[in-house]
């Protein structure tokens, strides 16, 4: 695992050396994601630059260094993430002619673009990658993300010049970057506590989508500048919506023992894949269904215990660790476990912002930064059980959702929207419960509106953000699959495309990156997604159990009562935390004079929020944390900006 950035300018006007030098300064913002080697490629002719850092995983001598150039000269690549199944790749590149120095999957990747260019060659990729690819030849720059989006890859203009990183600090130190705050992307962030791809906190800066290439030449970079935006589409090499639509066309026909088979043989390989490595290989283990199967899958196919992380958390319903050992006791790991305090835990809030650069407000994201510190003590690669809950129907909210349609779809179009018409207005009340809560609902289009409200949290974010106007996204759809499927399915899809890639894939990769550790989900291997895709509901959902196919197959593995009780979640007491030990810093960032001063947001509006929750009324816990988020992070890049600034007088 790695970090990577760059820069592409309009018009060659850089010296070598500058340039170098600029490129190197952005790659070294990200020595967390690559602490073992450092590289610079620079053409000044051309005005390109690629840097990046490397976490040494595969063939760690010096000819996995990068950024690396083919065979024969054309390409040169900088790379971040993992191709699994490199080594067959790299016997059916062989087989027709390509020779290999070392045994690194960056070589492969580079032959496989020389064999098929780049779109047949990531389509042959199974893997996770953000890539930045200049091609001498075509003199174009590509950048490029895996199916799923495991890995990030944020790009931008700095005045004229592109730039581009796996992190916003990269881009951040570019001394032209001088881009606002996108007030329209900030509404995204209360709405559902992440700004998902391809908005950006940030004006004139975007997240690359998952399973998509971007191709900027100078004169795309030069009208991308002067418009505010690329001119050119984000084009899919591989798209969720059409891959699930195509899997329910041709669903799977067997039986539930077939089924049961095909899914077990599947996870094992994907699995597998997972494990090789030449740095030791662990995995984070909480007790449920999907870590579970992944740390069993992981033991059949290995010939030493293997190495299992958990975290506990004393005297709250949130600790999960007492499961967990259990789990690691049945299947013989090497497990290590931890117990936080609230202070531990605490202490891990302040380096949020500079962990995240982008405010970010699932507050899971505190105990997965502990996990992956754990497990960087004994680990430089760990496997986690993302995935399941958004392929296999294994969210509570999908079922409530699905009631709730079913109730509101007997009721005649017109008279829902003549509802939701006398409905609009309720704002934040809705989230307390009660009337307002099922208003809410009423004027629903189809199974996306009624799904959006159940996973919004600030329900009107746009009257709150001065000046702002909400953008449209997947939830926005009244349904996301366009007719194709279930409303089940078009749930499931609509948080496999946004939910899974910009709040849990995000927060996995950088709480681990940070740690310096590279986090792998095989149940996210594209072929197990398609699968599950074209498995019937009956096989997901059956007699009130969720998962019910994954649990079948976890039986295999553990006994029933292991795998057939409660799910507890992943979570973190902000409730107590807020009316505790952070109710000063609280207080401080959501004050009166700050909230005006800054001007972004409705400081009556934010005030009155945070007055209700002092005198002790429920749930507006979600409201404020997306807000300290944002008001945390404004601190943080303030700082990095003038810390950039200085250096660059």
């Amino acid at each position: 695992m790695c970090g990577l950035a760059g820069m592409l300018l309009p018009v060659a006007r850089q010296q070598e050396q500058v340039l170098s030098a600029l490129a190197g300064a952005m790659g070294d913002a990200l020595a967390h994601r690559g602490p073992d080697d450092r590289g610079v490629w620079v053409d000044a002719a051309e005005g390109v630059a690629l840097a990046h850092r490397r976490l040494s995983i595969l063939d760690l001598s010096p000819l996995g260094h990068q950024p690396m150039a083919s065979a024969d000269g054309r390409y040169q690549l900088a790379y971040n993430g993992e191709i699994y199944n490199f080594a067959a790749l790299r016997t059916e590149l062989e087989a027709v002619g390509h020779g290999f120095r070392g045994h690194s999957d960056t070589e492969v990747l580079l032959a496989a673009i020389m064999q098929w260019g780049l779109e047949m060659a990531l389509q042959r990729c199974n893997g996770m990658f953000a890539i930045a690819l200049w091609d001498r030849q075509q003199r174009c720059l590509s950048l490029a993300r895996d199916r799923v989006g495991k890995k990030p890859l944020y790009y931008g203009w700095a005045g004229d010049a592109l730039v581009f990183g796996s992190e916003l600090k990269a881009l951040w130190q570019h001394p032209d970057f001088d881009n606002g705050i996108d007030r329209d992307a900030l509404t995204l962030l209360l709405r559902l506590d992440y700004i998902p791809a391809p908005h950006c906190i940030h004006e004139r800066a975007f997240k690359l989508m998952p399973g998509r290439i971007l191709r900027l030449d100078a004169a795309s970079v030069a009208a991308g500048a002067a418009a505010h935006r690329p001119d050119q589409a984000q084009q899919p090499f591989w798209n969720a919506r059409e891959r699930m639509q195509a899997a329910l066309v041709h669903p799977f026909s067997g039986d539930d023992a077939q089924a049961e088979e095909q899914l077990d043989r599947r996870l094992r390989q994907a699995v597998g894949l997972r494990m090789v490595a030449d740095v030791p290989v662990g995995v984070f283990l909480s007790g449920g269904t999907d870590s579970s199967i992944v740390a069993a899958m992981m033991q059949a196919q290995s010939t030493q215990p293997i190495h299992s992380f958990s975290i506990g958390f004393a005297g709250s319903h949130h600790d999960e660790a007492p499961l967990a050992k259990e789990v690691a006791t049945h299947l013989g790991s090497d497990h290590t476990e931890l117990y936080v305090t609230g202070a531990d835990a605490l202490a891990v809030v302040p380096q949020l912002p500079a962990m995240f650069d982008e405010p970010f407000a699932d507050a899971s994201q505190v105990p997965t930064a502990l996990v992956a510190r754990l497990a960087r003590g004994g680990v430089t690669v760990a496997l986690s059980g993302d995935g399941g809950d958004e392929l296999f129907f294994g969210y509570t909210r999908y079922q409530r959702a699905m009631r709730n349609w079913a109730m509101l779809r007997k009721v005649p179009g017109a008279v829902r929207g003549w509802l939701g018409q006398r409905a609009a207005g309720q704002g934040e009340a809705s989230r307390a419960g009660g009337l307002a809560a099922l208003l809410a609902e009423t004027g629903a289009r189809g199974i996306g509106d009624v799904y959006r409200n159940r996973i919004s949290r600030w329900r009107d974010p746009a009257a709150v953000v001065l000046g702002a106007h909400e953008p449209a996204t997947f939830y926005s759809l009244a349904d996301p699959l366009h007719g194709a499927g279930s409303p089940a399915d078009a749930m499931m899809l609509a948080d496999f495309t946004t939910y899974l890639a910009d709040d849990l894939l995000c927060k996995v990769d950088r709480t681990t990156m940070a740690a310096s550790l590279e986090a792998r989900a095989p149940l996210l291997d594209w072929e197990v997604a398609e699968f599950a895709w074209s498995l019937p509901m009956r096989m997901k959902l059956r007699d009130g159990v969720s998962k019910y196919l994954l649990k079948k197959v976890l039986c295999r593995y553990l006994p029933a009562p292991m795998v057939y009780r409660g799910k507890r979640g992943f979570g973190a007491p902000v409730t107590q935390w807020l009316r505790g030990d952070l109710q000063p810093w609280a207080g401080d960032l959501l004050s009166a004079p700050r909230l005006h001063g800054d001007g972004i947001f409705d400081a009556a509006a934010i005030g009155a929020i945070w007055g209700r929750f002092r005198q002790g009324e429920r749930k507006w816990h979600t409201h404020l944390w997306n807000v300290l988020m944002f008001q945390a992070w404004q601190e943080h890049w303030r700082a990095s900006r003038a810390d950039v600034a200085s250096r660059s007088s």
